[in-house]
């Protein structure tokens, strides 16, 4: 009964690992795409929205942080595609500090908030026109290719069998 329990418990726990906050996925948003909020960005002024992008640089300043994000499609569960198209970058300007080791290049991140402004910056030579989302909420992602797999122990009863092991031989002796 005991081991029943804790086995359904494990299963809930290891269920929720992989969800953001809830209040990622029930916020109520505008159907505004980052394209849209581009192209005609006084209009959209204003406008909830829930974003997903790959992180490229984090700039601290006095009372604010912006993470500039290269936007990228969301899953069903709020995880940002972490390859293929794009529609563009934009800045989630989060109030405080984060932490750039942290928040660093190459990392998932959703946000949920409001588009506040647009500011215009250069990438390289190219003057950038991005969208600023004030941060109302936000799920950090772990990094790609950074998740741990956890296998269950065999059976108890694989240890008694005489004549298969699968490591390092497949025949061993007793």
């Amino acid at each position: 009964m005991k081991c029943t329990a804790f086995l359904l418990l494990l299963v809930a726990l290891v269920g929720c690992a992989s969800k953001p906050a809830s209040s990622i996925s029930l916020a109520v948003v505008d159907d505004v795409s980052l394209a849209q909020a581009r192209a005609d960005s006084d209009a959209y002024l204003g406008s909830a929205v829930r974003w997903g992008g790959i992180v490229t640089e984090v700039e601290n300043k006095v009372d604010e942080t912006w993470v500039f994000l290269v936007g990228r499609a969301l899953k069903d569960n709020e995880k940002p595609i972490t390859d293929g198209h794009s529609d563009g970058r934009f800045i989630a300007s989060f109030s405080g500090f984060i932490d750039p080791l942290v928040y660093k290049p190459g990392r998932p991140l959703t946000v949920v908030g409001s588009i506040d402004s647009n500011t215009v910056r250069a990438i390289g030579e190219y003057d950038y026109s991005f969208p600023v989302v004030t941060v109302r909420d936000s799920h950090l992602w772990a990094e790609p290719g950074k998740t741990r797999v956890y296998y269950a122990p065999p059976p108890y009863w694989y240890y008694d069998m005489h004549y298969y092991h699968p490591y390092p031989r497949h025949y061993r002796r007793w």
